[in-house]
């Protein structure tokens, strides 16, 4: 007489897509949705252009030895806060309405057995490409504005403290991105799929 389990079906087979395959899928939706993409980028390249150039002012004001006072140093700290913020804020509502408009690709993907860790990936690491070129660009951005003019100081600036700045920078503005991205991507991947195929955008 056969026995039957009493415990749960298991799934004999789950088909996970390695990282690289993510990565590819990634950067074909920032591609098909280029427009979208740089409005999202856009908004952490001018929060990061402007943290980048208030180090960069600050650079150029010890290479002329020009001290700076303790009030403008707070207001520039709070002007770098809220332009973050609002930064991400933006890539978080871009993110929303990536998902909002993608319903039937993120249900057609679950109904094919995708993983709900691999949507998250997907979103997270298109989310961290547009943070990643967005503050590349904002760093650079914010640094020539400031220092193009400034020319004649280039020779006395702290170029290793310039390149650290620069760094960090790019680290910020790529993780504030992924931060302001894992709502939606979350989001994402808790959605039905077959409400998923079932809704008209």
């Amino acid at each position: 007489m056969a026995t039957m389990s009493a415990g749960p079906a298991k799934i004999d087979r789950q088909i996970s897509l390695p990282m690289s395959q993510a990565m590819r899928i990634a950067l074909r939706n920032i591609t098909i949705r280029l427009g979208r993409a740089l409005i999202t980028g856009a908004g952490t390249m001018l929060g990061i252009a402007f943290l980048m150039s208030v180090f960069a002012n600050t650079l150029a004001q010890q290479a002329a030895n020009i001290e700076i006072p303790a009030q403008q140093a707070t207001k520039n700290l709070w002007l770098v806060i809220m332009s973050l913020l609002v930064a991400v804020v933006g890539i978080t509502n871009s993110m929303l309405m990536s998902v909002t408009e993608r319903y039937k690709e993120i249900g057609t993907m679950k109904c094919l057995g995708a993983l709900d860790n691999f949507i998250v990936k997907l979103f997270l690491l298109e989310s961290g490409f547009l943070g990643f070129f967005g503050s590349l660009i904002g760093a650079i951005i914010g640094a020539v504005f400031v220092l193009l003019p400034k020319f004649g100081l280039w020779g006395s600036l702290d170029w290793g403290r310039f390149l650290l700045y620069l760094l960090g920078c790019v680290v910020i503005g790529s993780f504030l991105s992924i931060i302001a991205a894992l709502g939606p991507a979350i989001r994402a991947s808790r959605m039905p799929p077959a409400d998923a195929m079932r809704t008209e955008v």
